[in-house]
């Protein structure tokens, strides 16, 4: 059976962040490219209209990235994957760092020049996790490419977003040397050594295969249990 995974990507992103995650050929990557806000929208109610792009009749993962990963927890709460992965991301927004919440508190974001974000000069990428040439340039080119009023609605979005419910069947993956969203401030499910917030790129070997060997024990303990449940429900009859 196809193991269906829905990606969704980080602020100034898109799939191409994605491209180096590696998965077996039963697994079906369908990718929630980005749809344009409505006026005031909530990322809550963003991500209601995101999920529309989800066929939920058949099971499915979630990964979301950063500002993704945000995206994935409140899909995830309404529509219940078999499993999320949020990486180089925040479940709650208590775990937000708190400087983060203050400034949407005093509505500081209004105050971001965001152009100024879009010419991806060096120590911003290099704040981003870009370490090699490769990264950097990639990492510029979706900077650069990104929509200015779709970022300058998400990180209102970020700095205002008050959730505090987990999701049911959730795996954080966060990295140790992680400059937007420092690993001090969360308890990670699983700890990347040494990634920062581009990890998806530049440590997606290891995180693959996490992902991969998570999703595949689940399949291997919900298959045993599908064959006790048979093999009780035989025995009952007998």
């Amino acid at each position: 059976m196809s193991k269906k995974i829905y990606l969704i990507s980080g602020l100034g992103a898109d799939r191409r962040a994605f491209r180096k995650l590696i998965f077996p050929q039963d697994f079906e990557l369908v990718y929630l490219d980005w749809i344009s806000p409505q006026k005031n929208e909530s990322l809550d109610d963003y991500a209601t209209r995101l999920a529309l792009n989800i066929d939920t009749s058949t099971p499915f993962y979630l990964i979301g990235l950063s500002f993704g990963g945000m995206l994935a927890t409140e899909i995830a709460k309404k529509l219940k994957p078999l499993h999320t992965f949020l990486i180089s991301s925040s479940p709650v927004y208590s775990q937000l760092p708190w400087y983060y919440r203050l400034a949407g508190s005093l509505r500081l974001q209004k105050l971001i020049p965001i152009r100024l974000l879009k010419k991806g000069n060096g120590i911003g990428l290099k704040f981003l996790g870009a370490r090699t040439d490769e990264e950097r340039i990639l990492l510029k080119q979706l900077v650069v490419d990104s929509d200015t009023a779709f970022m300058k609605w998400a990180l209102t979005c970020i700095l205002t977003w008050r959730n505090k419910d987990l999701p049911l069947n959730l795996t954080h993956i966060h990295g140790t040397a992680d400059l937007i969203l420092p690993i001090r401030y969360y308890k990670p499910d699983k700890i990347i050594n040494n990634g920062g917030h581009f990890m998806v790129y530049a440590n997606a070997a290891e995180i693959s295969n996490y992902i991969v060997q998570k999703i595949s024990n689940e399949h291997i303990r919900s298959h045993i249990k599908k064959i006790q449940y048979l093999n009780q429900d035989k025995y009952h009859n007998n």
